[in-house]
């Protein structure tokens, strides 16, 4: 018997006690011990760890509830089931939002109760083997599931660290696969609403009016098929955060009426007469160009600054190559774990195709190729990953047709330059004065390019060795 197989019940009937003792014991791997007051179970915690708590919420003294919250503050908490009478299922809905894995109810079906142990059994263990792999393995490369050593991450990393104290909105931008819901994440994991709902939206996923009711909830009667009250997404996030993805197309009435929960601090569901108040935290996020929407008058100016308090740019994976093996290293570990293919090495090249990827899909392209490159794996050595077919970066220019003529040829202009000099300081090893002789520049022209486009030749000599 491990201590990280544990489990605890907390319950201030003794008879209870002894009734789910003699019920588990011959079923669950592990040692079963017992406490009769939450503050007794507390003190337990603190003498030594345990996988899993079943805890009584209705109990004299200190409630389950108030343990639950004690135990979430635990760095290394464990997963907790509440147990409850029929009468007080609203409790254990609210304990899942305050970071419970589930709750069940009393009398006991067994077979349900010893279901649910072993489910949440094997859910600790792969989260604290994930976390336990990251820390060992990963160090202070990973920082709340993102990667990256570059000096461009450790800003953003210092930014979500201060503004995740904070209650104050944040508009996190960049391209498709940059991380930017991990991102709203991390700042929701570092808040005092740490523990409470994180629920997030994908804007452009539904259409204007069914986005509408599920973000702001409607009563009984307000339409044809309005049987019954429904509770929008702002509510199911009350004293949490909630994550509006894509806010960049969210429809203009939405507009109007987001911005009136930003100032205002309450919602009206449809078909209410009443308004509603609601804390809840707001971080959104646009892979669009919103001053420029602003200017053709296809995003309210005032909505952005009340989303816009503080600003986090999350960078393409090509302007922060210098991470790329933290992500490779990370990633080949993670799927290897999961596809239980351990100690896979790499092909002679492999390293090379991927700095010659020009990955305008970021980050996720990046774990997709990686992903497949494991499954794909034979004899103990990584497939190698294969060229991206129909890339966006190899059709021409027609993805860019939307955007002013100026947007789109800095965007151009800006590819080139970072493709060409991070392939031509590769080739060199970072030597700049081969590299401006290779390239028909003056040595000083190059670093001058180089310090535009925030190119460091360093990173390059770095790889090579």
């Amino acid at each position: 018997m491990t201590q990280e197989n544990r489990l605890l019940i907390v319950d201030d009937e003794p008879d209870m006690l002894a009734l789910l003792k003699r019920t588990l014991s011959p079923e669950l791997e592990g040692e079963i011990v017992t406490a009769a007051s939450g503050r007794e179970a507390l003190a337990f915690l603190e003498k030594g760890p345990a996988a899993l708590v079943l805890l009584d919420i209705k109990m004299p003294g200190m409630t389950g509830m108030e343990v639950l919250e004690r135990i979430q503050e635990r760095p290394r908490k464990p997963t907790v089931i509440m147990m409850t009478a029929y009468g007080v299922i609203d409790l254990a809905v609210e304990s899942i939002r305050k970071g419970a894995y589930d709750f069940i109810t009393k009398p006991f079906d067994n077979t349900r109760l010893i279901l649910t142990l072993k489910k949440a059994m094997e859910y600790h263990r792969l989260l604290h083997e994930n976390q336990g792999l990251q820390e060992l393995v990963q160090g202070k490369r990973v920082f709340q599931g993102m990667v990256g050593t570059s000096p461009r991450m450790k800003e953003i990393f210092e930014v979500i660290r201060m503004v995740g104290k904070t209650d104050a909105s944040v508009l996190i931008t960049g391209e498709s696969g940059t991380g930017k819901e991990l991102a709203a994440r991390a700042i929701h994991q570092l808040s005092p609403r740490i523990g409470r709902a994180f629920v997030a939206v994908n804007c452009p996923a539904l259409p204007e009016n069914i986005l509408e009711t599920e973000l702001f909830g409607y009563v009984k009667g307000a339409f044809t098929d309005a049987k019954q009250n429904k509770k929008g997404l702002f509510q199911e996030a009350e004293g949490g955060t909630i994550f509006l993805d894509e806010i960049g197309d969210l429809p203009a009435p939405l507009q109007t009426k987001l911005l009136r929960v930003l100032q205002e601090k309450e919602i009206k569901p449809i078909g209410d007469t009443r308004s509603l108040a609601v804390d809840v935290r707001v971080v959104a996020s646009t892979n669009r160009n919103l001053q420029e929407q602003m200017k053709a008058g296809l995003f309210r100016e005032d909505l952005y600054y009340r989303l816009h308090v503080v600003g986090v740019e999350m960078p393409p994976l090509r302007e922060r190559l210098e991470d790329l093996p933290h992500l490779v290293d990370y990633f080949l570990k993670r799927h290897a774990r999961e596809f239980q293919k351990p100690g896979l090495t790499m092909p002679s090249g492999f390293m090379e195709a991927l700095y010659e990827n020009p990955w305008q899909g970021n980050v996720r392209e990046l774990e997709n190729v990686l992903k497949r490159a494991v499954i794909m794996s034979r004899g103990g050595t990584l497939s190698m990953p294969e060229p991206v077919q129909g890339h966006p970066a190899t059709q021409g220019p027609g993805p860019l047709y939307h955007l002013p003529y100026r947007e789109a040829k800095e965007r151009v202009l800006h590819s080139f330059n970072q493709d060409y000099l991070t392939t031509l300081l590769r080739r060199h090893v970072g030597n700049v004065t081969h590299a401006a002789r290779a390239c028909g520049l003056e040595r000083q022209s190059l670093q001058q390019l180089l310090r535009r486009c925030d190119i460091r030749a360093e990173t390059f000599r770095d790889t090579a060795s």
